[in-house]
């Protein structure tokens, strides 16, 4: 009997069952120059592999809106041009022009500090993978055959891997990479299978059918378990079991301390997938819908209308409310079709509202498509990193502009439409009293508030363990924002992680915060919290 602990846990829960060491096949790349008179045959192979991928992903996409994503990916312009350029210019064979593109551009997403971002990457090489597989002529395994109870094992898994799972035989799963906000970890989480990953080695340690007993929730692992801690790991999956039945059965309560205080429940997203994946946990609404996704997932800048047809179906699903963040890129957040400027600290750069601000084409653009959007729900503007008055006033100035503008053509939109900002700096949180008679609301960003509050880079492993939300500088910055904001008598939230921390919740609570947002598997648990709370 081995015990493990492990820190990243992506899906509260239990499980007790065998092991099924799941393993892909080799799809090593082939590796070398090709005479330039085969060029054009390799180029063929890989726009072969590209449409039965494509065609693949079609179908998928009917079931499942994660490979409509996919799908577009698949058939991005920079993907196909960056392949057909290495075949055709470098010389490179089919399946190394691919490797290269893809780590190209996962690399993109993988190099961001926002760990929503970061692990973006793991859509492209899901994508990638597929391809490899058609240009090898290699079968992928399935998960969807599996018909036994098992805690599946693997170095990774990708959307498609999971997607395919039926919870009735999944118990567990147990990865060596990943992340907790990767597509896997959210699908987990609303399949409600217990899942732990970033687990470095455990692999090395397991074999098929070895038994496992695993708490997610605790993080701990042990491996052949002896008949004592087996019987144990099964009562408290049993009692786990209850209490999930119990959460689900809370969804039907509007979230309400004992007290009487309404606390509005929302979800962070990044697309229309992650708010199906939310809907089910009777959230309140969307606190942060990440805009940026709509622009670092294309191949240009989105147009007004592509733009519109996105936050209009956002709006239309969670017609309570949408908070949808102008553009955030600059920092960690590249484009594939915009060459940012190299910074010695990019995070302290031209980033966020700078670019907009500089941008104001592109900004205005963006407002007009919110502004249309918000004809079909309760639609709110949220701007990040703003630092100073100056700031504020010029970006409301042009919505303003925007407004007067759609009015000047007939288009219809909410006139009462409100604009907040992000609180994620130090100066925004000392300006707070100023900011809250110009805002109609805040929403306080503790990931980077944290980070520049604390000097901390959590991105940087030899101080990470530094990054702690509940620092009490942190917790003072909070409590003097929600101060600010109710003494102006606007709505204070927050979207940061800290938001579904069950260590924090109570906290915020007693310090008078209005709206949690959050991924959407923690909203169960901190409904709980809050039907709880006495104040």
């Amino acid at each position: 009997m081995e015990k493990i602990q492990v820190a990243k846990t992506a899906s509260r829960g239990i499980a007790v069952a065998p092991v099924y060491y799941f393993q892909e096949p080799d799809l090593t790349p082939e590796m070398g120059q090709i005479p330039a008179d085969e060029a054009d045959a390799q180029a063929a192979r890989f726009e072969s592999a590209q449409d039965t991928v494509i065609e693949e992903l079609s179908t998928l996409a009917e079931k499942h809106e994660i490979f409509a994503a996919h799908q577009e990916i698949a058939g991005d312009f920079m993907l196909r041009e960056g392949v057909l350029t290495k075949i055709k210019s470098e010389l490179k064979n089919a399946q190394q022009a691919l490797e290269e593109t893809i780590q190209e551009i996962s690399a993109i997403f993988a190099g961001m500090d926002d760990e929503y971002m970061k692990e973006r990457a793991a859509d492209v090489k899901d994508v990638g993978k597929r391809l490899m597989a058609a240009l090898k002529g290699v079968r992928l395994p399935d998960l969807g055959n599996m018909d036994q109870e098992s805690i599946v094992a693997a170095r990774d898994l990708y959307p498609s891997d999971t997607v395919k799972m039926n919870p009735e035989f999944v118990k567990g799963i147990l990865t060596e990479e990943g992340g907790v906000t990767s597509h896997v970890s959210i699908m987990a989480k609303s399949m409600g299978i217990p899942t732990l990953v970033g687990v470095q080695g455990i692999l090395a340690k397991l074999q098929d059918g070895v038994m496992v007993c695993m708490d997610a929730e605790k993080g701990s692992i042990v491996i052949d378990p002896d008949e004592d801690t087996r019987t144990q790991y099964l009562r408290k999956k049993e009692a786990y079991e209850k209490e999930r039945e119990m959460l689900v059965q809370l969804r039907s309560c509007p979230a309400v301390t004992r007290a009487g205080k309404r606390i509005s429940l929302c979800a962070n997203v990044g697309n229309l997938e992650d708010i199906h994946h939310a809907l089910p946990m009777n959230i309140d609404g969307v606190g942060l819908f990440r805009s940026e996704f709509l622009y670092m997932e294309n191949s240009h800048f989105p147009t007004e209308e592509e733009q519109f047809q996105v936050y209009r179906q956002a709006a239309e699903l969670v017609p309570q409310e949408l908070t949808i963040r102008t553009l955030d890129i600059g920092g960690d957040k590249e484009l594939p079709y915009f060459e940012f400027e190299k910074e010695e600290n990019p995070f302290l750069g031209w980033r966020a509202i700078r670019i907009s601000l500089e941008m104001k084409k592109m900004f205005k653009e963006q407002l007009r498509a919110i502004l249309r959007a918000s004809a079909f729900g309760h639609v709110r503007i949220m701007f990040p990193m703003i630092i100073s008055m100056e700031e504020l006033q010029e970006a409301k100035a042009l919505v303003e502009e925007c407004r007067k503008e759609l009015c000047a053509e007939g288009i219809a939109f909410d006139e009462k439409i409100e604009v907040g900002m992000m609180i994620e700096t130090p100066a925004s949180v000392l300006l707070a009293e100023e900011f809250a008679k110009e805002a109609d609301f805040f929403s306080i960003g503790t990931n980077d508030l944290t980070q520049y509050l604390l000097a901390v880079d959590r991105g940087n492993k030899k101080v990470a363990d530094r990054y702690d939300f509940m620092h009490p500088a942190v917790l003072k910055a909070i409590g003097h924002v929600i101060n600010a904001g109710h003494k102006e008598q606007i709505k204070v939230g927050m979207c940061g992680e800290m938001a579904g921390s069950p260590a924090a919740v109570p906290i915020l609570l007693d310090m008078g915060l209005d709206e949690f947002s959050m991924s959407g598997g923690s909203i169960d648990y901190v409904r709980k919290l809050v039907l709880e709370f006495e104040n």
